[in-house]
């Protein structure tokens, strides 16, 4: 194994970490919106929310953390090749992989709850449109 190996995991840890950002980024807006705007009149609905959305926010912790630790055993795993011990660069680059699986498999489960929120807001949408 060379250093190329986990150089190529490299960028794309980099891009993910983006994406994770930017989704964090976006529930923050969503949160500090609704709290911005809260009507009383909607407080049933935000109040079913709130545990949703504590519950992306922790996932989104979780993820960026794994995505964290993948990006640094990917970098430890470059300098150890670098180094020439091959046994600890694979078994460093076989941790970075194992993050970044782990850290996309919490990026689904967000999806799979954020579409929880959604199917909300829709559902309140459809009963006042309905009456």
């Amino acid at each position: 194994m060379t250093m190329g190996t986990p150089a190529i995991l490299f960028g794309s840890i980099a891009l993910i970490m983006l994406a994770y950002t930017n989704r964090f980024l976006a529930l923050a807006k969503i949160i500090r919106d609704i709290h911005a705007d809260y009507d009383p009149e909607h407080a049933t609905l935000f109040k079913n929310q709130l545990p949703i959305l504590r519950q992306r926010v922790r996932l989104i912790q979780i993820m960026q953390a794994l995505g964290v630790l993948s990006f640094l055993f990917c970098t430890i795993s470059m300098f150890v090749l670098f180094l020439h011990q091959e046994i600890a660069g694979k078994l460093l680059f076989g941790l970075s992989v194992i993050s970044m699986m782990t850290s996309l498999v919490f990026s689904l489960w967000e999806v799979l709850v954020s579409t929880r929120a959604l199917d909300m807001v829709l559902d309140d949408f459809d009963q006042k449109h309905n009456n």
